[in-house]
């Protein structure tokens, strides 16, 4: 039996002693490593290495307007409700997807696109059309059957006639906020959206004929409960997404001003956020819906699952995501691209990245080129997070290594796992067991080369794995 199949294993006290702060990984290595220092000419290389290898496009676009404060949110966001602002961000996203196109061979396909933010359905439906348009004029676009076009709303805010325009424009995915149905605990994070207002709206979606809808929930909020938690999970499963996305609240206030909106006291305690975290689980996986990992699952006969099966699973900015043959070009203020061997981040402020665009200039603030070890630690991380297995073999014959010899150090540090019954290791590999599913970061946080480093340790304060 595929341990994707089983029940998670919960043992609390281990779960208790391996809860650490860590990476969520959705790259390797993770966004502090990116250096200012980074030089223009190893992104041109990489994207040359992308058209000779022929590999398709992921587009992520970052639209970062909302017009409402949720309080718990550490995205990138401007709450404004003036929305002038939103045409000259536009154009110049549509600028900057101009000089990566001189950049990429004619006949690279976008396989997947995304528009997060931010709330993306805050600009006008001529707007979409004017965005959408010129991506499709300048890169050639999947079909309906075999794309993957999603973009994310906040299913309290947008109209039926909105998402009606997005269908016609070739988006045939909806990811949706929904956080907690509980009227205190969204009073207490200021994002409102009812159980009435969400089914309306998913009978509109699937009349509107997309294909796949995703919802996002969080546990850990403020005044919430198992009690409401429970609710909240029982009216979503039956509302039957395709997906879900259960998300651990963090609470940062030093590093998200929003967060400071938020009472502390009104806060679960740890013990009561893995009680809630142990109900999620189980609630979902009787009610059919398999355990990805960390933080998503999805109905059995869904993409992501199908991905997973056949090995085509990746874990990018976005999450777990299928097509991981894809390159991943991001558009947009603070958006992170992830092209052969580089990623590159665009510039935080606004204006600072509309300035720069105002010059002709790709607006890259930050960036980081992997060198052999890089890519066999990214390789090892992926693996692991998105298969719960590693391959020596695999390993050998992809990177021309002894993995038992090369990790040897990384091997020896699993012991204990092992002997908590979390993983198992033999001369084929390494398994993930079911009781060390949910501590699939600290796993990976063996292998993470930067870890190692005391003083990075020390400067980069990471969430709690769990």
């Amino acid at each position: 039996m595929s341990v994707f199949t089983q029940p998670i294993e919960w043992d609390q006290s281990l779960i208790q002693r391996y809860d650490l702060a860590g990476p969520r990984y959705t790259s390797y290595p993770t966004a502090p490593q990116f250096q200012e220092t980074f030089s223009q000419a190893s992104l041109f290389r990489a994207i040359v290495r992308s058209n000779l290898a022929q590999r398709p496009l992921s587009l992520y676009f970052h639209i970062p307007f909302c017009e409402s404060l949720c309080y718990y949110c550490g995205c990138n966001k401007i709450v404004t409700n003036n929305k002038r602002r939103a045409l000259p961000y536009i154009q110049r996203m549509i600028q900057e997807l101009a000089l990566y196109a001189d950049m990429f061979t004619p006949n690279k396909q976008v396989q997947q696109l995304h528009w997060g933010g931010g709330t993306p359905t805050f600009i006008s439906d001529d707007e979409m059309s004017l965005l959408m348009n010129a991506s499709r004029r300048l890169f050639n676009f999947a079909d309906d059957k075999t794309g993957e076009f999603s973009v994310e709303i906040h299913p309290g805010q947008v109209s039926i006639n909105t998402m009606a325009h997005l269908r016609q424009l070739g988006f045939n995915r909806v990811s949706m906020g929904v956080q907690d149905f509980d009227a205190r605990v969204q009073q207490a994070v200021n994002r409102y959206n009812t159980r009435a207002q969400i089914a309306a709206l998913i009978q509109a979606l699937h009349a509107q004929q997309y294909q796949s809808i995703s919802m996002d929930l969080i546990y850990g909020l403020p005044l919430q409960n198992q009690h409401s938690l429970r609710e909240t999970l029982q009216q979503v499963i039956d509302l039957e997404p395709d997906r879900l996305s259960l998300f651990n609240y963090a609470h940062m206030p030093h590093l998200f001003k929003s967060q400071r909106l938020i009472h502390a006291e009104d806060l679960p305690c740890p013990t009561e956020k893995l009680e809630m975290l142990h109900l999620a689980i189980d609630t979902l996986q009787q009610a059919g819906y398999v355990y990805i990992g960390m933080d998503h699952f999805a109905k059995p006969d869904d993409d992501l699952v199908k991905a997973q099966q056949q090995g085509k699973l990746q874990r990018n900015f976005q999450g777990y995501s299928t097509h991981g043959n894809c390159d991943l070009l991001a558009l947009g203020v603070s958006s992170i691209s992830m092209i052969d061997n580089v990623y590159v981040q665009n510039a935080k402020e606004l204006n600072i990245y509309q300035q720069t665009m105002d010059k002709g200039l790709l607006p890259i603030a930050k960036g980081f080129t992997l060198n052999q070890e890089d890519l066999l630690r990214r390789f090892v991380i992926n693996r692991l997070i998105c298969y719960c297995e590693l391959s020596f073999h695999e390993l050998s014959r992809a990177f021309d290594i002894n993995p038992q010899q090369h990790f040897r150090t990384e091997l020896a540090q699993l012991q204990p796992m092992i002997e908590d019954g979390l993983l198992q290791i033999d001369n084929s590999g390494i398994k993930v067991l079911s009781k060390g599913r949910l501590l699939i970061r600290h796993i990976c946080m063996v292998f993470d080369e930067c870890l190692q480093q005391t003083d990075h340790a020390k400067t980069i304060r990471y969430s709690k794995i769990i």
